[in-house]
């Protein structure tokens, strides 16, 4: 039971990965996640930590964050409950998509997965109220090595689906540097952030 589509996308090692889902009258079933699976898919990580939040209200804006250094994480990330605009950026120095980003609608109806490699920076803004959002980790939280890059990052130009003004902050989210402040302050190479 539970095989995987796993789709490629535009930016590197990054995927979009899609669980059977069995549904009749009653609901559905579907195994989110099965280590025997993704290992027969080339897809082979010792997750170690699930993280858990919940966001309200439409509008909140979480990220963009990562790790840096020996505590970068690999994310595999699901919703539960809602649905969000899910983004990521490269910010492997050296990476032929340095710089770049892209965004995907994660939600409960559609049960995609996707899987962020380690230096990657990380957000999402909630598009329904109530979202739960669910994420596993190849590696623990380190809040020495906590990371962020602006959400409304000039050069990036992310085309988030609300108004920069009208999105829901935490403050340390208002206070990320640009991708090109925060390497000036932090050199670091392809696969070390």
């Amino acid at each position: 039971m539970g095989k995987l589509t796993i789709t490629e996308t535009n930016l590197k090692d990054v995927k979009l990965i899609e669980p059977a889902v069995f549904g009749d009258h009653r609901g559905f079933f579907t195994e989110s996640y099965s280590d025997q699976d993704f290992k027969e898919a080339g897809l082979a990580f010792d997750f170690i930590q699930d993280n858990h939040s919940l966001s309200t209200e439409p509008g909140v804006l979480r990220g963009l964050h990562f790790q840096k250094g020996e505590a970068a994480q690999t994310k595999l990330i699901r919703v539960v409950t809602g649905a969000v605009l899910d983004v990521i950026v490269d910010i492997r120095k050296g990476s032929p998509t340095y710089g770049k980003w892209e965004g995907y609608i994660l939600s409960a109806s559609n049960h995609r997965q996707l899987l962020v490699p380690r230096g990657f920076a990380h957000g999402f803004v909630t598009l329904t109220e109530n979202v739960n959002f669910l994420y596993k980790c190849d590696n623990y939280y380190d809040a020495a090595a906590d990371g962020g890059i602006a959400f409304d990052d000039p050069d990036l130009a992310i085309t988030w689906p609300i108004d920069h003004d009208k999105a829901i902050l935490s403050e340390k989210d208002k206070h990320h540097p640009t991708l090109k402040e925060f390497e000036a302050e932090n050199p670091f190479v392809y696969g070390e952030i």
